[in-house]
Order: C-alpha cells, then sequence, then structure tokens
C-alpha cells in the first residue's frame, strides 16, 4: 500500500494534522498505536487538525493542534507522511472539499489536562482499529500505511513449491535459483536487532532534544555499543556461513550504512556534551524528528527483507520516502546554519561553531539513513 503523496498545491482549502503514534513494546514488530480524539460537532473519531497558521511552519502548527486538541506533545516530523481528503460542511450549508497535510507526531508525553479536555475524548487505537474508526478513505489508507502491521503476515518465508510457483513469472535465473537454496545463519534476526538499536538511539535523541538531560546522552552512547556488538556478531556469521541470502558485500554494506546512523548518533550527543549544548534551536528539533520517522521506517523495512520477493514493492515505497525526507532534511540543515550565522557569527564565532558541530552531526545521520534506503533498493533490484 503506497504513502499518500501530499497533493499538488491548488486553491483548495487545505489544513494540517498530527498523526500522534508510540509504539508499545521493545520488538522489531512491537505494535504501533495511533490516538485518535473525537470532532466537537459529531463525535466521530478524527485526528488533531486545523488550519494552517501565519508565519507558523505547517508541522509546528499541526504540533500544537496535536497539543490544544488532544493534550499530548513530542517531536513532529516536518516531512508529511501524505494527505487526504474530506467535505466539510459550513454553517452557512455550503460542502466544500478540504485537503489535508498529515505529519507523524512521535509522543513523549500525555499531558493530564489540556485546552479542549472538555470538548473531545481522547483515545489510544491499534492501527488496525484506528483505520476501522476513522471516516475518510484516504485517511484510513494513510494509517494503514503507517506500521508494520498490516505488512507482517506478508514477512512469512514460504516453502519450496510456493517459491517456485512465484518465480515461474519472467524473472532472472540467479533470483530463482536462489530462492531454492537454505537460508542458513541468523542475518535477518541481527538486521532486526540493529534496527531496534537505532529506532532506540533516535528516541533517546529525541528525548535528549526535549528535556536535555544527561541521561539521555548516556543511553544513545549504550545503544551505540550494543550495536557494536551485533556489528561484530554479523562479520563473524558471514564469515562462516556458506549460503547467505544475499550477496556477502550486500549484507555487510546494508548493516555498515545502518551503523554508520548510530555512530553519528553517538557523536552528536558527544559533542553536544563536551560543549555542554543545554538548548537546541527548532530547526535542530526538525532534524531529529525526521531522524525518528527515518529509523522507523528501517524499522519496518528489516523484516521485510525475508521475502524480497513478495515485498520488494513495500520496501521501495518505505525507501522512497526515507530519500523524500532526506531531502526535506537537507533543506532544513541549510535554513538552520543559515539562520545561526545571520544571529551568531559576526560576534559570537564560537556559539556558531558548536551549532555548526551539531548540524553536521544531525546531517550525516540523515544522510546515512539514506544509504540504508540504497543498500535495500540493491538488494530489492538483485532479488525481486
Amino acid at each position: 500500500m503506497p504513502f499518500p503523496h501530499p497533493r499538488p498545491r491548488s486553491r483548495s482549502i487545505r489544513q494540517i494534522a498530527a498523526l500522534p503514534y508510540r509504539t508499545e513494546g521493545t520488538g522489531i514488530d512491537a505494535p504501533v498505536r495511533i490516538l485518535l480524539v473525537t470532532s466537537r460537532d459529531s463525535g466521530r473519531w478524527v485526528i488533531p487538525k486545523g488550519n494552517p497558521m501565519q508565519n507558523m511552519p505547517a508541522h509546528q502548527a499541526a504540533e500544537l493542534e496535536a497539543k490544544e486538541e488532544a493534550g499530548v506533545q513530542g517531536l513532529v516530523c516536518p516531512t508529511p507522511l501524505g494527505s487526504y481528503r474530506y467535505r466539510k460542511r459550513r454553517r452557512n450549508g455550503a460542502a466544500l472539499m478540504i485537503d489535508v497535510d498529515v505529519f507523524p507526531l512521535s509522543v513523549s508525553t500525555e499531558l493530564p489536562a489540556w485546552k479542549e479536555q472538555s470538548q473531545r475524548e481522547r483515545r489510544w487505537f491499534s492501527l488496525t482499529d484506528a483505520a476501522q474508526a476513522v471516516d475518510e478513505p484516504d485517511l484510513r489508507d494513510l494509517i494503514r500505511s503507517f506500521g508494520l502491521s498490516e505488512f507482517k503476515a506478508a514477512t512469512q518465508r514460504t516453502g519450496i513449491l510456493a517459491a517456485v510457483a512465484d518465480t515461474s513469472r519472467v524473472r532472472s535465473m540467479f533470483a530463482w535459483f536462489q530462492r531454492l537454496l537454505p537460508k542458513t545463519g541468523n542475518f535477518f534476526e541481527l538486521f532486526e536487532a540493529h534496527a531496534l538499536t537505532v529506532a532506540a538511539g533516535a528516541d533517546a535523541l529525541a528525548r535528549l532534544m526535549q528535556d536535555g538531560s544527561r541521561d539521555h546522552i548516556r543511553e544513545v552512547i549504550e545503544r551505540e555499543h550494543d550495536a557494536d556488538e551485533i556489528i561484530r556478531e554479523l562479520l563473524r556469521t558471514v564469515r562462516e556461513t556458506f549460503l547467505t541470502p544475499f550477496d556477502r558485500g550486500a549484507i555487510t554494506s546494508l548493516i555498515g550504512s545502518m551503523d554508520d546512523a548510530i555512530d553519528e548518533m553517538q557523536a552528536a550527543v558527544q559533542a553536544i556534551d563536551l560543549y555542554e549544548v543545554t538548548s537546541f534551536e527548532q530547526e535542530m528539533k526538525d532534524m531529529v524528528a525526521i531522524i525518528v520517522d527515518a529509523a522507523r521506517l528501517v524499522g519496518e523495512a528489516m523484516p521485510l527483507l525475508r521475502d524480497v520477493g513478495r515485498n520488494g514493492k513495500r520496501l521501495h515505497e518505505l525507501t522512497e520516502r526515507l530519500v523524500r525526507i532526506e531531502s526535506h532534511a537537507d533543506e532544513i540543515h541549510r535554513d538552520g546554519l543559515k539562520r545561526a550565522f545571520m544571529q551568531l557569527g559576526p560576534t559570537k564565532t564560537l556559539e556558531f561553531s558548536v551549532q555548526r558541530e551539531v548540524y553536521k552531526h544531525l546531517e550525516r545521520i540523515v544522510d546515512a539513513f539514506e544509504d540504508v534506503a540504497n543498500e535495500i533498493d540493491g538488494i530489492v533490484i538483485d532479488h525481486a
């Protein structure tokens, strides 16, 4: 199921919305929960949404709507997940079409009291239940596309006969033959374990951006050490395994690019600790929100590698979004550096140098996720 792409800008009325989510558990397939609220007029289930605000970026306006309507806070990804369309009836009787851009929001705090508490109910749903609860077809598809659960069944390995049937169409002889070979080694488990450490590191980095606690720095460093252990185990397995599911170079390149991401997370928090950075610019928070979303996408992609042939389309959709949000992160990085230079460069060169160092590592994290996307695409091309 493809990510619904943001619709082209037109004269239609546009709104912004947040998709508040959290994961329950630490497994690679830990269920994702979506927070919905009731609308004030009809009581039906919706996501927090509202009108864009003048002189405020769209994702920040969505973040504000989530705080006011649902009483939740967290980091919101500046790149929209997609958009949906619905028809809204005005008080004058007109029924107008509204396009809504949806921004993922990783929830870190649920407020005990919030602005519209007396006007709305909030409730956490599974992905499937959330999709069923909303009325808009586009929003339903967008929610279903958000997490792994809708595609988990497709990751199960098939038997020899099913593999032959799947590959009896026009495919390369190598890919057909490789499906008949036994899969040995625990490469997929190691991919998934490493993706977990990357996601955990991204979450800790996000918490650091919000409250500045040095405990989060320690956690990122510990997660990087965990990732190193996984890398060592994978390299040992590559040496000792006769038959591998992918080319050995593809295996090491994929997990190497994932490891680059968490290595740069460690470099970022070490720079923050060294220079005693206690406050973070909005562009830094936006880049970290993109990092959290990228880690989520990689976490979904890893189990799908167990059956590339059946999951090639979905893997391409995930890598496409990874590339798209990396491009957006580049724009945010440039804007942040420019603002820092204009504000600090002429008179506070040391502070500017510190900010530039933090931005550098954040950019490298996102670049590493793009490398992961490229490695996955290469595997799909070779084996789908």
